[in-house]
């Protein structure tokens, strides 16, 4: 029995059922296991008709309303004891024109069915992240981007949305119909309504030749200002503090035929899992962390500087890399041109780096990394979404003058444990990116709230707050991750969802409960 009469199916004005697919009571978790919530109903639609009369119904019930993907961002932006709202089973292509590239879509689909789908048109997506298990709603919504001066945010692409509002009605924009609300949801953070379809410009599909470069890192900050970002149309760099060590990868369009990359008997499993313990173990001896990433390092891309690897492979497996394990993930925006120093100082600062040091650099980070140990890479990437003729979102983190650094230090949690770091290193991480002029990334595990925010973003924050509350004015698109970071202080909703209160295991996370 539903918990709600309300929720038994209905019917359209021309007679055809509009279900409402639910389940009561079901448990989410982010993809990291960071967070978690118990969900009054968990909802799949299949329709527009459907996604409609949730919104509707929601209203009516007073139910705030959160829409979820695959979960990958690790905060607990997706967190609600309300409605949850999955699009997985609203996920067709629409329609495709293979002479324009201009594809229209169900906003459910994840990227890699959409990346197969084009494929089978000769088609490819322009861009990808470092993976492609989000919807491409979830991947627009929170700002996703690649690694390419020559490319800005995922959502440069997108040429207009519908959007279902908190009233139930569905609306077109694009940067000539309701510009305002397109550049609102072009980042929304699922605080406007639901995104339902996407018409997006696709590209022939391309094949990429691509060589990864190990090296010191005063190379690449030595070739920094030079051709390190121009020298490849994609290239992405992970950078270990310890080893004082780079991983630079590049990445160029040719008509070769497909090569994958050579595997050593490292990789797979024996390597994932030798790993994985030994980062358990460091959880009880942090000390042992630069060993271990040092011998980490040297397993998987040898011990000596200038080891090349190449491989030809498609754009949608080429531009990807894998997860590994849980983690927190904690990334911001910084001006391209301040990376070495931002790398500098962060490294004299956890090498606790003296003025006898050749490579030191005065960090002024305010805390203490005495007895502080990390692991993993920082990852660095670019865009520069400056070269973008489309409408640039109002809640764009990257430099508005030119080209963006996205430096994200990842943090490992083996076998779903927090590492006694994390802490300490997010606060000193934060502090250093704050001082560079950097924003967060807002998918990522940020400790950053709204008053430095409001700062940071000045009238594009107002006028994005402006036309939420005109596209929801009751907050059925609101909870506690929104109230911390973008809404106004002195802003009241009859539908936000306040936290309760939070449990913690290492299971699930911490879990939240909420309430209206």
């Amino acid at each position: 029995m539903q918990p709600f009469p309300e929720l038994e199916n209905s019917f359209s004005s021309d007679g055809q059922v509009i279900p409402f697919r639910s389940v009561y009571k079901h448990v989410h978790h982010t993809w990291a296991r960071t967070f978690s919530c118990i969900a009054e109903a968990y909802v799949q639609p299949e329709s527009l008709p459907e996604i409609e009369r949730i919104v509707n119904l929601a209203h009516k019930c007073r139910k705030r309303v959160v829409t979820v993907g695959c979960g990958h961002s690790p905060s607990n932006i997706t967190c609600t004891s309300n409605w949850l709202v999955n699009l997985d089973k609203y996920n067709k292509i629409l329609s495709v024109d293979d002479e324009t590239g201009i594809v229209v879509m169900q906003s459910g689909i994840r990227l890699y069915t959409l990346c197969e789908e084009l494929e089978r048109h000769g088609l490819a997506m322009p861009n990808l992240g470092s993976i492609n298990q989000q919807s491409i709603a979830g991947a627009i919504s929170t700002g996703t981007h690649g690694s390419s001066v020559r490319h800005g945010l995922m959502s440069e692409d997108v040429l207009s949305l519908k959007i279902t509002l908190a009233n139930g009605t569905t609306q077109n924009c694009s940067r000539d119909i309701n510009p305002d609300l397109f550049q609102a949801a072009l980042l929304s953070l699922g605080s406007l309504g639901i995104i339902s379809e996407i018409t997006f410009r696709a590209v022939p599909a391309f094949t990429l030749r691509w060589k990864q470069t190990i090296d010191a890192d005063i190379q690449v900050f030595d070739s920094w200002s030079k051709d390190l970002w121009t020298q490849s149309e994609f290239v992405r760099v992970w950078w270990f503090p310890y080893t004082r060590r780079a991983v630079v990868w590049q990445a160029e369009k040719t008509d070769e035929e497909h090569r994958d990359p050579p595997v050593s008997y490292y990789d797979g499993s024996l390597g994932y899992y030798v790993y994985h313990n030994l980062l358990y173990l460091a959880q009880f001896v942090p000390r042992i962390l630069p060993w271990v990433e040092r011998f980490v390092f040297g397993m998987q891309y040898g011990f000596a500087n200038g080891s090349t690897t190449t491989a030809v492979q498609p754009s949608r497996k080429a531009l990807l890399m894998n997860c590994l394990y849980s983690q927190f993930v904690n990334e911001w925006a910084i001006p391209l041109h301040k990376g070495p120093e931002a790398l500098r100082r962060l490294s004299s600062w956890l090498n606790q780096l003296t003025p006898s040091d050749p490579d030191y650099v005065p960090h002024n980070i305010p805390f203490s990394a005495k007895g502080l140990y990390v692991h993993a890479p920082v990852e660095v990437r670019v865009s520069d979404t400056t070269l973008t003729s489309n409408a640039r979102p109002l809640l764009d983190p990257t430099v508005k003058d030119g080209p963006t650094l996205y430096l994200n230090a990842t943090l490992y949690r083996p076998y779903l444990r927090d590492p006694p770091c994390r802490e300490r290193y997010y606060q000193a991480f934060e502090w250093l990116m704050k001082d560079m002029g950097g924003k967060p990334h807002w998918a990522k595990n940020f400790e950053t709230y709204r008053p430095e925010i409001e700062l940071m973003y000045g009238g594009d924050l107002d006028k994005f707050r402006s036309v939420r509350d005109a596209a929801d004015p009751q907050g059925m698109f609101l909870g506690p991750w929104h109230r911390d970071r973008i809404l106004a202080e002195d802003s009241r909703y009859d539908l936000e969802e306040f936290e309760l209160r939070r449990t913690k295991s290492v299971k699930s996370g911490i879990t939240i409960f909420g309430q209206v």
